[in-house]
């Protein structure tokens, strides 16, 4: 490998970081096709990603931690019901026909994208306190706001299939679930989400580092980039008009939805 190369790769993966990092996604939509672009191998492009995505994780919700943006609880609850689907969806994937999951994963992108950009026409409207046996009234980071467990624990079930059955990370969907769906604030949906997506993908590595499918090497190259990316991504989203954030966020999936459109004709 050359040196315009490695430097290459690390901007790339730098600046994946500082996206991934303000939206609250793992940036495994990201670090994937660039870590195939520049030629490394699909078996390791995996677990390089998920080991990135810890990186990034850990990162961001140390600086999302400092401004009270986590919602630690929430995360738990969220990510318990999450994962759950997550098994039921890998397991059953191998019965839906490969076209059938990456319609539904251009689907979900494309609602997703539209509604993050307009969310008025289409959001729900957020109620801060509820008195219903089924509401969990939170506070955080000077937010209030009450969340639907009778809502959030199927559609957090849901959410964790679709992620695996398109093998996505669950992020780019949480983060919508939680901020249009549920009512709950931008700021705390994607700090919260930036948390449980490193859950998510030291599991994951774990599974992928018993198969022996791990670069360190390159771990070790891009590490320090992305943890540069994560760090400044999670200031800069601090500083956004969640209107913004969210406008940033739906333009992002949409283009990546746009992406896979060539795989259908």
């Amino acid at each position: 490998m050359t040196l315009l190369w490695y430097i290459g790769i690390i901007a790339a993966a730098t600046i994946a970081a500082v996206f991934a990092s303000m939206m609250g996604i793992g940036g495994g939509v990201f670090y994937t096709p660039i870590q195939l672009f520049f030629g490394i191998d699909i078996h390791q492009t995996a677990t390089t990603s998920l080991v990135l995505i810890a990186v990034l994780s850990i990162t961001a919700t140390l600086v999302y931690k400092g401004a009270k943006k986590v919602d630690w609880n929430l995360a738990l609850v969220l990510e318990t019901t999450t994962a759950s689907g997550s098994l039921i969806a890998g397991y059953t994937s191998k019965f839906i026909p490969a076209l059938a999951l990456e319609i539904l994963l251009f689907i979900t992108l494309a609602i997703t994208g539209i509604t993050m950009i307009w969310p008025k026409k289409t959001s729900v409207h957020r109620h801060p306190r509820s008195k219903a046996w089924y509401c969990w009234n939170r506070i955080r980071g000077g937010h209030s706001y009450s969340v639907n467990l009778l809502l959030a624990l199927p559609i957090s079930f849901v959410a964790g299939m679709i992620s695996a059955f398109v093998g996505i990370g669950g992020g780019i969907i949480k983060v919508p679930m939680m901020a249009l769906i549920l009512g709950i604030p931008m700021v705390i949906a994607v700090a919260t989400s930036a948390f449980m997506v490193g859950i998510t993908a030291l599991a994951g590595f774990m599974g992928h580092l018993a198969a022996g499918h791990f670069n360190w090497q390159l771990c070790l190259v891009l590490i320090p980039g992305v943890f540069i990316g994560a760090h400044v991504g999670a200031k800069i989203m601090l500083k956004i008009h969640p209107r913004h954030l969210k406008r940033i966020f739906g333009a992002v999936v949409l283009l990546i939805a746009l992406t896979l459109v060539h795989r259908f004709i």
